[in-house]
């Protein structure tokens, strides 16, 4: 019998290799991305000093007003607009872009392009 782990598992793996490479600095914080069933996250973080500069998510209410679901690629977009909006605010123009495991494609593809779009560099 094939035993196959789940793909939750492998991408939590993936997500630990990948962050033994990528470290958030209080000039250049990691965006980190998670997404649900429902819902995006984006969160950046100073890794140095374990601080959350900034958050967005379609949670909030402002976001999940202007949505019709919360778990498609517009919603991505704006949680990527917003995220971008909160970091130039905050005085942060460069990030480390972290997908968590993701495959770099759909909702975590649109997120990075909208962020781009606002004014992030990464």
């Amino acid at each position: 019998m094939i035993k196959k782990p789940s793909r939750k598992e492998t991408r939590k793996k993936r997500h630990y290799r990948i962050r033994h490479f990528l470290k958030g600095t209080p000039e250049k914080p990691r965006l980190c991305v998670f997404r649900s069933n429902k819902h995006m996250y984006a969160q950046l973080i100073d890794d140095t000093n374990s601080v959350t500069i900034a958050s967005a998510s379609t949670k909030e209410k402002a976001v999940a007003e202007a949505l019709e679901k919360t778990s498609d690629t517009e919603a991505a977009k704006l949680v990527g607009k917003t995220i971008a909006r909160k970091a130039i605010d905050k005085g942060v123009k460069e990030v480390v872009f972290d997908r968590a495991g993701y495959i770099y494609h759909g909702k975590v593809a649109a997120l990075a392009d909208s962020a781009r779009e606002e004014g992030l560099q990464f």
